[in-house]
């Protein structure tokens, strides 16, 4: 894919400013590829001995089933046998699309104060590097973080740099839910953040996020999730160069908003690299989902939005400070995501970003990127600040202008 209306000595120097940033950022940094990876035996240990327990006569199903097959079977078990499967199953059962969300809760509490167990002893090994000692106190800090009053974790696996999803708000009774879906380095130890940086990071931005749209419609039956469950690129290299993580991403988000509970609106919002996972996921995205919003993005493997193939309405927007604006907007040879989705010609509606901070700072309270999101979230279309680039982001949308 090139951008779709650039002239032929434009696009041909672009592409090698392209493959020049890729090959500086390799220098840099490495193949993010091959890093940072750690064992997955406790996951593949559980997975296997679930495949050969059975429960009430019957063998457990597949892990790979369909989400309403695995709902099907949950609503076989009495209370008291799935309380059984998820205390004795907690990495499956936490992180298996189709059982129940409150037993889905319970399973990742348990699969995290057994993480939390391990690498309190990992802290203590002696065997272990200096630096191998700091990463395991990084993460017994965040296992406990995670463990702390009554938080929602809807998916968790503490394997190689790990992943994680939580849920703000009652997502059973939600009649509409949004979720975050974050960029690159994102992973167990990123996946919150204190101080001024709060909200750059995933949980951040969902929970300011829900904010938002709690106080955009008081009373709405909204929830937000934090969904850091996909392996994202560690660090500005090729992998986040290429689309290969955000194909496989694809497929686990879709996996994800076909399982929610009820029959509640979805809205994505994707920042950064997770502008790509939505891009490629986009195609097949269940009905529900009616939005797809973008910011910061460097694309999303597409010409235009109806590329996408997708019956969403697809929304961008880019802070001016942003610099993934200087991020060439190509794909060569599978390198770079495709066309700018801020650009008037890709078709997306583009929305105001005002008072965002940057690359990372789109979810901070206050701005009309956050309350743009919360009154898509919501569905309160009317309500949200079109870009002065496209005053006619409202087409078509209940409440709007063009509607």
């Amino acid at each position: 894919m090139t951008s779709f209306d650039s002239p032929p000595t434009l696009t041909a120097w672009r592409a090698l400013l392209a493959v020049a940033v890729v090959f500086v950022m390799l220098a840099t940094t490495g193949w993010t590829a091959v890093r940072h990876q750690h064992s997955a035996a406790p996951r593949e240990i559980a997975l296997a001995a679930w495949a050969r327990d059975r429960t009430a006569g019957h063998s457990l199903p597949g892990t790979d089933a369909p989400a309403y097959l695995l709902a099907h079977f949950f609503a076989t078990l009495t209370a008291g046998q799935q309380v059984a499967l998820a205390d004795k199953y907690p990495l499956v059962v936490g992180n298996l699309n189709g059982a129940p969300v409150t037993l889905r809760y319970r399973a990742n509490r348990h699969a995290l104060v057994r993480a939390r167990d391990e690498e309190q002893l990992r802290t203590r090994d002696a065997g272990l590097s200096s630096d191998g000692r700091h990463q395991a106190a990084l993460r017994l800090e965040r296992f406990r973080s995670l463990l702390a009053g009554d938080r929602q974790i809807l998916a968790f696996d503490p394997s190689g740099r790990g992943r994680a999803a939580e849920v703000f708000g009652d997502l059973d009774r939600a009649r509409r839910v949004s979720v975050v879906v974050p960029g690159v380095d994102t992973d167990l130890l990123t996946l919150e953040r204190t101080g001024h940086r709060k909200n750059a990071a995933p949980v951040g931005m969902a929970q300011s996020l829900y904010a938002a749209e709690r106080a955009a419609v008081p009373g709405s039956r909204t929830a937000v999730i934090a969904w850091a469950d996909y392996t994202a690129p560690a660090g500005i290299g090729m992998d986040a160069a290429l689309g290969k993580l955000a194909a496989v991403g694809a497929v686990r988000l879709n996996a994800l908003v076909g399982a929610l509970p009820g029959t509640s609106s979805v809205s994505l919002f994707c920042h950064s690299y997770g502008s790509v996972l939505c891009g490629v996921a986009a195609r097949e995205l269940p009905s529900r989902v009616s939005d797809i919003a973008v910011a910061g993005s460097p694309g999303m493997r597409a010409d235009s939005a109806a590329g996408l193939h997708t019956r969403a309405r697809v929304w961008a927007m880019r802070d001016g400070d942003d610099w993934i604006e200087d991020v060439p907007n190509m794909a060569v040879g599978g390198l770079g995501h495709g066309a700018d989705p801020v650009e008037p010609g890709f078709g997306a509606r583009i929305v105001s970003a005002s008072g965002a901070i940057g690359h990372s700072g789109y979810f901070e309270p206050g701005t009309t990127s956050l309350s743009n999101f919360a009154a898509i979230g919501v569905g309160a279309y009317g309500s949200v600040s079109c870009s002065a680039a496209d005053d006619a982001c409202h087409r078509g949308t209940p409440g709007g202008p063009g509607a």
